[in-house]
């Protein structure tokens, strides 16, 4: 299996819960009221921590992206000024593969930042801003606090960990809270009053500071989630309101602020960890996680609905025809269907291809593409491109080094993947080759194959890339 790939608001006055007296690092916080001890928000994050894990697409762990994000949450929770520290915390970032431009942390430290926020942001400045927007809730203890305020309508904070997933897929957090239901319990910890995102907004501002983030870049990512809503709306805002004044407290903030110097710039590891994920398949919305369905019109299923993949699949036939879809061309089997989108091509017979649980799959044949790349040299624009491949399928693993080629009269490099398939659950073998074209642009052949059927598709592989010619 081989898979691959998402106007200002009028300001009115806040009544504020902090109390605006400036000090050397910023404006004085004081925590609200909270009837709950630190050690029930550590239980009720932990339940819906456990549930988010089970029922929602997360990225591996050991991936680029959740490395990268675990990292930078790291040096934000480390940030957090000690009044606000509670040793029973710890924080948690994972990153949920859906479109959604959206993050969200529970009770206690766990948080999940989607993989549309990431994709969304421009810096990973704008990136770590929601990120300690979202750490300052936990650390101000809001979701309790807001329990603590709605304890006259019998709110109960045991075995809710299904109702904060219920909240976290269900749209729109606001519209979830009126029901009165157990699933309105999970959307009181997850949604904010005007006045505690204000605290948010100057704590998480602070925090950026301590950690060496310009704290503007929190504003910024508020302009940034506001405009890439589009149509859809920004569904991150649904539960976090804009207090009205947002930018201009925060920027009010930020002048009392003095910026740490400590922190090295990331920004080059933040945009080759975009690269890798929009070479990733199309993520799914949370509502069609929620209901389990492919991805919308938006993003396009790669595969027709009828495409079947793991069943019996005829070997590539001895006859070929030209595939000329302008910038190159390539003989491919004549028994090969083709299927693409605006990133590549895929060659596969019937049996070998598929749409399963949302994702494009294939087992035999061969993907064809050219992608951007933010580096100059073949390998490092390379790395970027199989790292992207690794991520999407965590179950491959790279074999060896590069070696050098030639594709298509060009230098070249290839290399080996290899690992166990989890739709035939035989052992699989994917060679990538890349080559430069101009403007930063890499064009690579992925070429797929069960180990034990390999033999008798090198001559197919092998025609393919000898017939291979640029065109420009």
């Amino acid at each position: 299996m081989f898979r691959f790939k998402r106007s200002p608001l009028t300001p009115f006055i806040a009544v504020l819960l902090c109390t605006a007296v400036a000090v050397a690092q910023g404006t004085k916080i004081a925590a609200p009221k909270n009837s709950y001890k630190p050690a029930d928000d550590v239980q009720v994050g932990r339940e819906g921590a456990a549930e988010v894990t089970k029922e929602l697409p997360l990225l591996p762990e050991n991936g680029e992206a959740d490395q990268y994000v675990e990292r930078v949450g790291g040096i934000l929770a480390a940030a957090i000024p000690p009044e606000f520290k509670h040793s029973e915390f710890h924080y948690t970032f994972s990153v949920v593969n859906a479109s959604d431009i959206n993050a969200f942390a529970l009770p206690g430290g766990p948080m999940f930042v989607n993989r549309g926020m990431i994709e969304s942001a421009r810096t990973e400045g704008e990136m770590a801003g929601v990120m300690a927007h979202e750490i300052s809730h936990v650390a101000l203890r809001h979701g309790t606090a807001q329990a603590t305020k709605s304890q006259g309508a019998g709110v109960q904070l045991g075995a809710i960990g299904g109702a904060i997933l219920g909240a976290i897929i269900g749209g729109n957090v606001g519209d979830i809270v009126s029901q009165g239901t157990q699933l309105g319990v999970g959307a009181y910890l997850l949604k904010y009053s005007r006045e505690y995102e204000t605290q948010a907004d100057v704590l998480g501002a602070q925090i950026l500071a301590r950690a060496g983030y310009d704290p503007m870049d929190l504003a910024r990512m508020f302009e940034t989630i506001e405009k890439e809503g589009g149509s859809r709306g920004p569904e991150w805002l649904s539960s976090h309101p804009n207090p009205g004044n947002r930018e201009e407290r925060i920027a009010q903030e930020a002048r009392l602020l003095r910026v740490s110097s400590a922190r090295r710039n990331q920004s080059g590891q933040f945009s080759q960890v975009q690269a890798s994920l929009r070479r990733m398949p199309p993520a799914r919305t949370m509502a069609e996680i929620a209901s389990n369905t492919k991805p919308n019109s938006g993003s396009g299923s790669r595969y027709p609905d009828n495409a079947r993949v793991g069943g019996v699949v005829d070997p590539p036939s001895n006859r070929y025809r030209t595939f000329q879809p302008g910038p190159f061309r390539m003989s491919v089997p004549d028994n090969w269907k083709e299927s693409g989108d605006n990133a590549s091509v895929t060659f596969a017979p019937d049996g070998a291809f598929g749409n399963r649980e949302g994702e494009s799959v294939f087992t035999h044949g061969a993907m064809v593409g050219i992608v951007d790349v933010a580096a100059n040299d073949l390998q490092t624009a390379s790395d970027q491109y199989i790292s992207g491949i690794l991520q999407g399928n965590n179950y491959l693993a790279a074999e060896g080094r590069y070696q050098q080629t030639r594709l298509g009269g060009r230098n070249a490099l290839a290399r080996r993947l290899s690992g166990t398939s989890r739709i035939t659950n035989q052992g699989e073998v994917v060679d990538v080759y890349t080559t430069m074209l101009n403007n930063r642009q890499l064009f690579y052949v992925v070429q797929v194959a069960p180990a034990n059927e390999r033999r008798q598709y090198m001559k197919t592989f092998n025609d393919m890339l000898q017939s291979l010619r640029f065109l420009n």
